[in-house]
């Protein structure tokens, strides 16, 4: 099986690269992890992964600047029918919009919106950075055999923004920040995650190899 990792200057590819590469040893698999920026490798692909680092207007330009790119991401989730997953910022892409610093329209592929992580508890600082546990929010193949609440394994978190769907059910587990941050959404073939699988250790691991045999 092909994984594509998307390069469009704007992601920790080779941190996202060496995480896929050993849950795929440890899963005894002989999948081909790939970072490309061209358009066809990504249409062509059996898994297709974005990650993303910065702001989402950045990240966007940085995206359209591939010629073709956005479209064989389409390609791939829309014709082909393809598991893409989206990580930090590359998740918020998939969204309508993000209001970070202004309207910038996302890939529109999960309804909603990037909003600003707003703690209840002003003592809590913006960015969010460290490590949370996660709440499920119902069962999803993505959260297999992942143990989750007050006392399961971490994630770790680095943003200052999160998605906001319009469909609660588009989000599959959220963390405490001095309330709800959505963590992980999927929306049939397409999910992603806001904190960095690659950093998460245990966590992060399991969710890719999740992936790896994730058949929506």
């Amino acid at each position: 099986m092909s994984i594509a990792l998307i390069d469009y200057g704007a992601g920790n590819l080779r941190s996202a690269s060496k995480a896929f590469e050993f849950a795929i040893a440890a899963a005894g698999r002989d999948d081909k992890v790939t970072i490309t920026a061209d358009p066809a490798v990504v249409a062509k692909a059996d898994r297709v992964v974005l990650p993303g680092d910065g702001a989402f207007a950045d990240c966007r330009r940085n995206l359209d600047s591939v010629p073709g790119m956005v479209e064989a991401i389409r390609e791939s989730i829309v014709a082909r029918g393809r598991p893409f997953l989206g990580i930090c910022v590359g998740m918020q892409l998939l969204t309508t919009r993000g209001l970070e610093y202004g309207v910038t329209e996302g890939l529109d592929l999960i309804p909603g919106e990037v909003r600003a992580v707003t703690p209840a508890d002003p003592a809590l600082k913006v960015p969010h950075m460290g490590w949370n546990t996660l709440q499920p929010h119902g069962d999803h193949p993505l959260l297999d055999g992942i143990v989750t609440g007050p006392e399961g394994w971490h994630a770790y978190f680095l943003h200052g923004f999160h998605l906001v769907a319009d469909n609660p059910d588009d989000v599959i587990a959220s963390a405490q920040y001095g309330g709800d941050v959505t963590a992980i959404v999927a929306h049939g073939n397409v999910a992603g995650t806001q904190f960095h699988p690659e950093k998460s250790q245990r966590l992060g691991l399991a969710l890719i190899g999740n992936f790896l045999a994730w058949k929506p």
